[in-house]
């Protein structure tokens, strides 16, 4: 029996429709399993994380190759079906809720096809968190986001925030058919591993909060679209032409600057209030 055919006689038996606003589509592809396995490298000593462990067929793979599974799934009713399905293998452990608002075990490795809608607050949680390496399939679009050069179409806010945090790699492109029910979109299979010197960033807030100003509005030049930025901050206007003049990069728009480019405006930012004695 395929991985196709018995993930719709367990749903049949199970009397489970696949939700779409939980973004319910499980694997049905079995070399796609084995793919994401094998990307993420797991030894016999580490504990992995699932996210939407749906009908368990990862977990369970994940299970023969690692000390310990945490399998997080947000449906009740799937994870009461996990529960009787895995209820033999020893080293994993199902965990019912939002993993967003769980109170995680230390894990090692994180293997998982998420549902879509959660990528980018799975991300941010992710990388504030500790861990070796993390394998997940994510929509084409989002995936692509993670990679995306400077001036290309996909360049964004996300971008520039994974790549201060971790190395990012798009390894391969998904076909929808390797889900069911297919999803509209094909998907992705990332790679993270954090990085262990980030450039540097002297106030992540302050960082971040550019990042949101100047990526709201990334063809307008540096110097336009920070000017909220810099109003919020209550100066004068002399001042905020003063600091304008003399910040780098401002004649350049968002979109053209690299990652660290961000960094370094930020940080002549953060200098700045400590002189005036607003930070």
């Amino acid at each position: 029996m395929s991985i196709l055919q018995e993930t719709q006689s367990i749903l049949d038996a199970y009397k489970i429709l696949p939700k779409k606003r939980l973004g319910q589509n499980f694997i049905v592809d079995e070399d796609l399993l084995h793919k994401m396995i094998s990307y993420a490298e797991i030894s016999r000593d580490e504990v992995i994380l699932e996210v939407g462990a749906g009908l368990g067929f990862l977990a369970k793979l994940l299970s023969q190759r690692c000390r310990q599974v945490i399998a997080v799934e947000v449906d009740p009713k799937l994870a009461g079906l996990l529960r009787e399905r895995l209820s033999r293998v020893e080293n994993v452990t199902i965990m019912q809720g939002d993993i967003l608002m769980l109170p995680i075990p230390p894990f090692d490795k994180l293997v998982s096809t998420p549902p879509y809608s959660i990528s980018s607050p799975l991300l941010f949680w992710l990388l504030n968190r500790n861990f070796e390496c993390a394998v997940l399939t994510f929509q084409t679009e989002f995936a692509e986001r993670l990679v995306a050069q400077p001036n290309s179409k996909e360049y964004s806010r996300l971008t520039v925030a994974t790549y201060y945090r971790a190395e990012v790699d798009l390894l391969d492109h998904v076909p929808r058919w390797a889900f069911w029910p297919p999803p509209k979109v094909g998907s992705g299979i990332i790679r993270l591993r954090p990085k262990k010197t980030p450039f540097q960033v002297k106030d992540e807030k302050i960082f971040f909060e550019i990042l949101r100003v100047l990526f709201t509005q990334k063809n307008r030049k540096v110097k336009n679209a920070i000017k909220p930025f810099l109003d919020g901050l209550k100066l004068s206007e002399k001042d905020a032409d003063e600091w304008l003049k003399k910040l780098p990069f401002t004649n350049k728009r968002a979109r053209e600057l690299p990652p660290e480019d961000f960094g370094l405006m930020a940080n002549e930012i953060v200098e700045r209030l400590h002189e005036k004695g607003l930070l």
